[in-house]
């Protein structure tokens, strides 16, 4: 292996990776929300009816942000998720996805869709499976 094309592989990857996130918060700002929101809304909708606590969604989040208090707090001012004080352990905030923000989601996720579709057509599904064997190859 080659060092040079070990290191121009690794540069596409980023610039790939960022490139998706720039479109995919470019698609979103029309419903004013950003990814990272987007990202806490799927998180929380994925567990419907178990809340989470603020460390367990940035866990889960896509990219990790100290922020995760601040989308929380813009998202429950949207009336897009619940907080409240968790019955077992009052340090801690049980966070809920509601009934607004999960129908909210289903429409950032239709308007992504549209923005996945093109993508969708342009690699088989065995180029996805090689590419996705490749990605975790290397995460290892």
């Amino acid at each position: 292996m080659s060092k040079r094309q070990y290191f121009s592989t690794i540069h596409q990857i980023i610039k790939t990776g960022h490139w998706i996130t720039d479109s995919v918060s470019s698609e979103l700002k029309v419903f004013d929300i950003s990814e990272p929101q987007y990202n806490v809304l799927r998180t929380l909708d994925s567990q419907r009816e178990t809340p989470l606590t603020v460390e367990q969604i940035g866990k889960q989040m896509i990219q990790r942000s100290s922020n995760v208090t601040r989308i929380i707090d813009k998202l429950q001012k949207k009336g897009l998720v619940s907080r409240k004080e968790c019955p077992t352990n009052r340090r801690k905030m049980d966070i809920l996805i509601t009934d607004e923000g999960s129908t909210f989601l289903k429409q950032l996720d239709a308007k992504l869709a549209g923005w996945h579709k093109p993508l969708m057509d342009k690699l088989t599904d065995e180029e996805l499976l090689t590419l996705s064997q490749l990605i975790r190859k290397l995460r290892k």
